[in-house]
């Protein structure tokens, strides 16, 4: 067992905890990043990456993580290759312990461990995702411009697709197994409205139809909740938005959770309820899940961590006069 010991300790290494890295090591706190389960989180799952700003020409999700974690490194972050099993915030330094017995020990904390999307568990979903099939239509809606697609969900993140969806697309299907929406009524309204979106009620999709080749999607195929009867809707673009689980598991009972187990945290900062301990990326974001958002809330926790550090350390050398 080894103690491993620094200044600012982040748990993550999507864009918000490597961003949170660069800046801390910059600020000479020699930050200790521990990886997690994800290595470079959920972009290393995406392909084409469009929308990240500073590339004219499209890029590769793992490309991207794999350029910040080298320049995380080359800035003097240490990058730990390990799986936090338990955490004790009760006191500076804060304490967490790694699967194989590792202890890491840090002044501060950055919590960056991200969120995952739901998925509805298909072998067909699996084999197709990034080739037709997809969690985000933020991200991914500008590739089917003019295209037939497909949103699966019932809430408000199921509502906020297809409408965001209209913007690249004149026919937006929106498929929920009931007969009626979880989402917010004035959300439901302005979809109710929209002349580009049908809704199909007590549908379930059972198998997302692989056209084979290059193809990718090309159909679903859906199942009647109430008859049992199988239909097929033709698509270019199926979006599941059915929910993000936040990976806040290891906290629950040490820091302040919202009521979907989202890290709450300080209007317009990344404080947490505990002090020293700083939240950034989609494990505090329920709202925008967009890799440059979680950079900037990375770069936010830094600051914030930075400063609190130069707060205590200030009140320490003072009450030392």
């Amino acid at each position: 067992m080894t103690t491993h010991t620094t200044r600012m300790l982040i748990l993550g290494s999507g864009p918000a905890g490597l961003t949170a890295a660069i800046y801390g090591a910059r600020a000479g706190m020699k930050p200790i990043l521990v990886q997690g389960i994800q290595p470079g989180g959920q972009l290393m799952t995406t392909t084409d990456v469009e929308n990240y700003p500073g590339f004219a020409d499209v890029i590769q999700g793992p490309w991207l993580m794999e350029q910040m974690q080298k320049q995380a490194e080359h800035v003097g972050t240490q990058l730990m290759y390990d799986t936090i099993v338990e955490v004790d915030l009760s006191k500076r330094p804060f304490r967490l312990i790694g699967d194989g017995g590792d202890v890491y020990e840090g002044d501060t904390l950055v919590i960056a461990t991200g969120a995952q999307a739901k998925w509805l568990g298909l072998d067909s979903e699996e084999s197709l995702k990034g080739k037709g099939v997809s969690a985000c239509a933020t991200c991914d809606g500008f590739f089917y411009r003019g295209k037939k697609v497909a949103v699966i969900g019932g809430g408000n993140t199921a509502v906020e697709e297809a409408l965001y969806l209209t913007n690249h697309s004149k026919d937006v299907t929106i498929i929920h197994r009931r007969d009626h929406f979880r989402a917010e009524k004035i959300l439901q309204d302005r979809l109710f409205a929209h002349e580009s979106v049908n809704v199909l009620w007590n549908k379930e999709v059972s198998t997302f139809v692989d056209g084979g080749g290059t193809a990718g999607l090309v159909a679903l195929e859906l199942k009647d909740t109430q008859t049992g009867e199988i239909s097929r809707l033709d698509v270019d673009g199926g979006f599941v938005a059915i929910g993000h689980h936040p990976a806040t598991e290891l906290f629950r009972g040490h820091v302040e959770l919202d009521s979907d187990h989202y890290i709450k945290v300080q209007t317009g900062t990344t404080k947490t309820s505990v002090p020293g301990v700083f939240a950034c990326g989609d494990v505090m974001d329920k709202h925008y899940r967009q890799a440059v958002t979680a950079a900037g809330t990375g770069c936010m926790a830094a600051l914030d961590a930075e400063r609190f550090l130069a707060e205590v350390e200030f009140k320490v050398a003072e009450a030392a006069e």
